[in-house]
């Protein structure tokens, strides 16, 4: 990430709505900054826009057309609709920017604002660095003069633009026909598009998380709570259940017995799949510093190899992009596939899997068990005012930590790039020591912390 930074984290701007920096005045001045640094040539330039449905999406988007207006933008805007939807219409109405407003698996609340330049991928950590340095400049004679203000409309059928081009991922000649599917859409950006694809490729659909009220995105549903998904599996007898976030980015499955299929395990079915058709590009995945030992394994075993990353979707894009490889992911569930998608795309990864399970005639249990996980632990730690990493006393036990796992698991301890959060991760062959060694450290980092 570039330093300095006030305002962009791992994945655009993001907090709680209606305070600093999530604030009308900061969206509107957002909007003239990115409108003017976007604004190149003599084309009529233009602006897609896209939120999920928290209630403070009302607040965000009227600033942001407010912005882009005063910078001679044109704006549409797409109404309710998954990231990877608007990053896909970005470039499609050859758009000079794409905004999504959203704060992704985060409960109503907290919002944020993404931005995707005109080739449909997320901006790069210089770019947006240059937008937050202009955003304290005086902007004073750069707007629009009167006459070249731009205008504002909605596309009313973006949501049937996104299931379509869905649908089209999703092999040819093949249906879901007999299959029952739970969906829980966490009441976000996804609860119309999502059932609709699954509907029309012929499965019989359980929807569950499609009634936003603007305060229930992501509550007691979606990805961030895989205990409900598994549950409304159980109860409805489904072969598969797939659960969203807030703004469909990431996905995770359930099998017919209720058992979770992580982010690890479907990135390893997709690339299994498509390297036994020739499809995998670059003869590997891309996947994070979050990923399990096990995946890493299974791939080896394949002569794949696995490329890590910093964790956040935006720098496994930059790898595959760099290196030529068309399969990344994140265990969390953001799944990139770039023959279809420049983001994480939580629907076209399901698809994929549901091809799989279709192909195979087999349950997903069978299917969906790709490789032995080893054990792992992650816990959050919240704090106040500076890191508790920096404490001797911490460094000094993630330090004995790591040597205890030396040679048989590793050791992740990272801030969170969104909240302020320190995440302690640990995996090892031995699920006692890992489960110890997460908790002492926890402990050690809640004393300091408070």
């Amino acid at each position: 990430m570039a330093p300095n930074r006030r305002l962009f984290g791992t994945d655009g701007i993001r907090g709680t709505a209606n305070s600093d920096p999530m604030t009308a005045g900061t969206a509107l001045r957002l909007g003239q900054v990115a409108g003017l640094m976007f604004t190149r040539g003599v084309h009529r330039h233009r602006v897609v826009i896209g939120k999920d449905t928290r209630l403070s999406g009302y607040l965000i988007e009227p600033a942001l057309v407010a912005g882009f207006i005063s910078a001679g933008m044109d704006v549409v805007l797409l109404g309710p609709l998954p990231t990877p939807a608007i990053a896909m219409m970005t470039r499609n109405l050859r758009a000079d920017l794409g905004v999504m407003i959203s704060a992704s698996h985060n409960s109503y609340e907290d919002n944020g604002i993404k931005l995707f330049g005109p080739d449909g991928f997320k901006l790069s950590d210089d770019t947006e660095a240059e937008i937050e340095a202009m955003m304290d400049s005086d902007l004073l004679g750069l707007l629009a003069k009167p006459s070249k203000l731009g205008r504002a409309s909605r596309l009313e059928d973006a949501g049937g633009r996104y299931i379509e081009a869905a649908k089209a991922t999703f092999p040819r000649g093949l249906r879901l026909d007999g299959l029952k599917i739970v969906v829980d859409c966490a009441n976000g950006a996804a609860y119309r598009v999502a059932p609709a694809v699954l509907w029309e490729l012929g499965a019989d659909v359980v929807r569950v998380g499609v009634e936003p009220d603007g305060f229930n995105i992501n509550r007691g549903c979606g990805s961030t709570v895989p205990d409900f998904l598994c549950g409304e599996v159980r109860r409805h007898g489904a072969h598969l259940g797939l659960a969203v976030d807030g703004d469909a980015d990431r996905v995770i499955l359930a099998d017919e017995t209720g058992r979770i299929i992580d982010g690890d395990q479907i990135l390893a079915l997709i690339a299994r799949s498509w390297s036994d058709a020739g499809r995998l590009a670059g003869g590997g995945v891309v996947a994070t510093v979050m990923s399990n030992l096990g995946l890493e394994r299974f791939l080896q075993g394949r002569g794949l190899d696995l490329h890590r990353t910093a964790v956040g979707d935006r720098y496994v894009v930059e790898k595959m992009r760099a290196d030529g490889l068309n399969v990344g992911g994140e265990q969390s569930g953001h799944m990139i596939l770039s023959d279809y998608a420049t983001t994480g795309d939580g629907l076209l990864a399901a698809l994929q899997v549901l091809a799989v399970v279709v192909e195979d005639g087999r349950p997903a249990s069978e299917v969906c068990r790709v490789f032995p996980a080893l054990p792992q632990k992650l816990k959050n730690v919240r704090f106040n005012g500076d890191s508790p990493l920096d404490k001797p006393s911490v460094q000094a036990a993630i330090a004995d930590a790591e040597a205890a796992l030396a040679r048989t698991g590793r050791l992740l301890i990272r801030k969170s790039g969104t909240e302020p959060l320190v995440r302690v991760m640990a995996e090892g062959e031995d699920e006692a020591q890992v489960l110890r060694i997460v908790d002492e450290l926890c402990d050690k980092i809640a004393a300091v912390a408070a």
